[in-house]
C-alpha cells in the first residue's frame, strides 16, 4: 500500500512517499481503508521535529477516516463498510484524562497515524462518523473538533453565553459553529476583513480586525458593554493571553487549547481570581466525547469548514498550504 513517512533533508522536515506492506488487523482490531485525512499545526511541528532527526519512519496526521474493511477475531460492534473515524488519542476511552495516555496520540512520539491508504486500529479507538458527512468533512473532527466540544464538554458552554473566537482556523471554526448551533454569541478577531465577513456569515455576531484594533480587548469589552466574553477560545501564547485575561466575564472560563502563538514571559493570573474565572486546558478529548460530538453535529445538522482538498500525491503542497496560515477552515488530503 501506499503510505507517507516522515524523514529529513538537509536539516529540514520532509515527507517521503513509500509502498509498504498493508497492515493485517489483529484480535481485537480493524482495518480501515482510509478515504481523507486532515491537517493540524500539531502536524507542523511535528514536521519540523523530523527535520531535527527525530521521529523517521513515522506514519503522519492523527485525523482520518474511511470504511472498515477487515475485521480481526472478538471485534462485535463493526461490521465491513461501517463509515468510522479514528480517535485522535487511541487509549482515552472515557472518564477524566490521564498522563499515561499521551503515547496513544495518532502520528506522534510512538503511533504512527493516518497518512496511508490502510491503518489498523483498536476496535475501542474507532466512532462512526456523522450519516450526513462526507469523507473529507469526517476526517476534520478527531483532533480540531472534538478540541472545540471542549467549550461544551468542559466549558459548560450553553445558550445565551458569549465566546470569543481567535482566528478562522479549524478549531476557531468549530467552536464558532458550536455556538451558533447552541444559541450563543459568538465573537471573531481575525487580521483579515475578508475572513471576519466569511464568519460573519456563519453566525458571528462582533468582528474585530485585531490588525486594524491591536486593543481588541478593549473593544470586546465596549461591544459587550463591559461584561466580557462567558468563554474564551485561547491558542495559548504570549500574543493574546494578557488580552484574553482583560477580555473574560466574571465566572467566565479561559479554554486553553494551544501554543499557537509560541511562547514567552508569563501572563498575570490576579484577575482570575478577581472575577472568580478559571483556565481549562484542552488537549482533544476522550472517545467518549468524539460519540457525543457527533450526535451534536447530527442533531444540528453541521458541516465541518473545509478550506482546501488535496490529493494524496500531493501531501507536501498540502502542508505548505497550512503553514502560511491563510487557510480558513480545515485542509484535507484525499485519498
Amino acid at each position: 500500500m501506499k503510505a507517507y513517512h516522515l524523514n529529513s533533508h538537509a536539516g529540514a522536515g520532509r515527507l517521503a512517499r513509500v509502498e509498504i506492506s498493508k497492515p493485517e488487523p489483529a484480535n481485537g482490531e480493524v482495518r480501515i481503508r482510509v478515504e481523507a485525512a486532515s491537517l493540524n499545526y500539531r502536524d507542523l511541528l511535528i514536521l519540523d521535529r523530523a527535520g531535527q532527526g527525530e521521529l523517521k519512519g513515522r506514519v503522519p496526521l492523527s485525523d482520518g477516516a474511511g470504511v472498515v474493511d477487515a475485521i480481526g477475531a472478538d471485534v462485535a460492534q463493526w461490521r465491513l463498510g461501517d463509515h468510522v473515524a479514528g480517535s485522535f488519542f487511541r487509549d482515552w476511552i472515557s472518564g477524566p484524562f490521564k498522563s499515561s495516555y499521551i503515547p496513544s496520540s495518532l502520528g506522534g512520539n510512538t503511533m504512527d497515524g493516518m497518512l496511508a491508504e490502510y491503518v489498523v486500529l483498536p476496535a475501542t479507538a474507532l466512532v462512526s462518523v456523522p450519516a450526513h458527512l462526507s469523507a473529507v468533512e469526517a476526517a476534520t473532527l478527531p483532533c480540531a473538533g472534538v478540541t472545540a466540544y471542549g467549550l461544551i464538554a468542559r466549558a459548560g458552554m450553553r445558550k445565551g453565553d458569549t465566546l470569543l473566537v481567535q482566528g478562522t482556523g479549524g478549531v476557531a471554526l468549530f467552536g464558532l459553529q458550536f455556538a451558533v448551533a447552541l444559541g450563543a454569541r459568538a465573537i471573531v478577531i481575525s487580521s483579515s476583513d475578508e475572513k471576519l465577513a466569511r464568519a460573519k456569515a456563519l453566525g458571528g455576531s462582533i468582528l474585530i480586525n485585531y490588525r486594524e484594533t491591536p486593543d481588541w480587548d478593549v473593544a470586546l469589552m465596549k461591544a459587550t458593554n463591559g461584561a466580557g466574553a462567558s468563554h474564551i477560545l485561547e491558542l495559548g501564547g504570549p500574543g493574546t493571553y494578557d488580552r484574553s485575561l482583560r477580555s473574560v466575564a466574571s465566572g467566565g472560563k479561559i479554554v486553553q487549547i494551544g501554543v499557537l502563538t509560541g511562547f514567552g514571559p508569563k501572563p498575570d493570573l490576579a484577575r482570575l481570581q478577581w472575577e472568580n474565572a478559571d483556565i481549562i486546558g484542552v488537549t482533544v478529548g476522550s472517545i467518549e466525547h468524539f460519540a457525543a460530538m457527533n450526535r451534536f453535529l447530527t442533531e444540528h445538522a453541521i458541516h465541518p469548514i473545509v478550506d482546501r482538498i488535496y490529493g494524496f500525491d500531493e501531501a507536501p503542497e498540502a502542508y505548505a498550504h497550512l503553514r502560511t496560515g491563510s487557510h480558513f477552515g480545515k485542509v484535507v488530503i484525499r485519498l
